[in-house]
């Protein structure tokens, strides 16, 4: 051993220490951190520069405590296997650590048992809020579990009775925006591939669809509209039942990524080249649609902002703010590729 004493431990800097660096109040800056109060930037910078200084590291267990709250909020999905609802994910998490949220991931399976228990951990306390996405928006069983849970925000989808602020991507425009993308390229024999009849995202793409026809005056006939899962064995299913009509559509709108992939298989089986004999618009754009042959044209809904704005709606309701239980609509985007050719008969 060398003659030299070990140095003492050094005292973790607490919220006291900040606030006496920088002269300010224990409470103002507990604020900030909490993100409660709005101060001059020259302030919060003085804040910022006493915590690196201090390497001051806030006790979560203490803060939550202190708030009464988990700063924590869960993300209800049916399936983290599916890129759209993993993009959902990310762009909640990305904006729950901007929020300076924690994020619990719970994954359902599209089971309305386990959906139910998700809630009955916010009634627990578990988390402070839920973000709440369903593929069972039709099951009143929902609804009733909903009642009573004020910081619950639905996403992407409603559900029928209940009572909660909603975020969605507007389903009717992309569903108008792809039947008068087909339409204005010549088609006339156009066939739909969507979601569960049930759901309102499922409605308003196969209503927007209706409206861009209802537009074209009687010149264009459906020959088809295929409700189902939103999987790829309704999509392959979907192709079979196309495929077999005769005469053929000329093409089709596909309300999700998901339904795209499965049709396109058995198209691929089938040896029908998408763009030359039948032309796609799918719906979601979350995928590497461009990376197809050919690359696939497609509304793409606005999953980041989705996750944003659904954020910063939970975050509200935790603090207290009184939120009228209003749907907000995000508007989609046409992405033009090259699986919708003009049709020349």
């Amino acid at each position: 051993m060398t003659g030299k004493q070990d140095e003492p431990a050094r005292r973790n800097a607490t919220l006291k220490d900040v606030a006496a660096a920088c002269g300010l109040s224990v409470a103002a800056v507990s604020r900030y951190l909490n993100h409660s109060i709005k101060l001059p930037r020259a302030t919060t910078d003085r804040i910022d520069a006493a915590i690196r200084e201090l390497r001051y590291q806030p006790n979560p267990h203490a803060r939550s405590l202190s708030l009464g709250r988990s700063e924590t909020i869960g993300l209800v999905i049916p399936d983290i296997a599916n890129p759209y609802f993993a993009h959902l994910a990310a762009g909640v998490e990305r904006a729950a650590a901007e929020f300076g949220l924690g994020l619990l991931l719970c994954p359902t399976l599209s089971r309305t048992d386990r959906e139910i228990d998700y809630l009955g951990r916010l009634s627990g306390r578990h988390v402070d809020g839920l973000l709440f996405v369903t593929n069972n928006g039709d099951d009143p069983a929902l609804a009733l579990a909903l009642k009573g849970s004020d910081t619950v925000v639905l996403v992407d989808d409603d559900i029928d009775g209940a009572t909660a602020p909603t975020i969605m991507a507007d389903s009717d425009q992309g569903g108008f925006l792809a039947g008068s993308h087909l339409i204005e390229n010549g088609h006339r024999r156009i066939a739909y591939v969507g979601g569960p009849a049930g759901l309102s995202s499922s409605r308003g793409r196969l209503g927007g669809f209706r409206r861009a026809i209802a537009k074209a005056n009687g010149s264009v006939t459906v020959v088809a509209e295929l409700q189902g899962p939103y999987s790829s064995e309704h999509g392959r299913n979907a192709a079979n039942q196309l495929l077999a009509l005769e005469p053929r559509p000329t093409a089709v709108f596909v309300a999700s990524d998901e339904i795209v992939l499965g049709l396109l298989t058995v198209f691929k089986q089938q040896g029908v080249k998408v763009g030359a004999d039948i032309s796609v618009v799918a719906f979601d754009d979350v995928g590497p649609l461009e990376l197809f042959d050919p690359p696939l044209t497609a509304i793409r809904q606005p999953v980041a902002a989705l996750g944003r704005r659904a954020v910063e709606r939970v975050f509200a309701l935790i603090k207290g703010d009184s939120l009228a239980p209003v749907t907000e609509l995000l508007p989609v985007e046409l992405i033009i590729r090259s699986s919708v050719k003009p049709l020349h008969r």
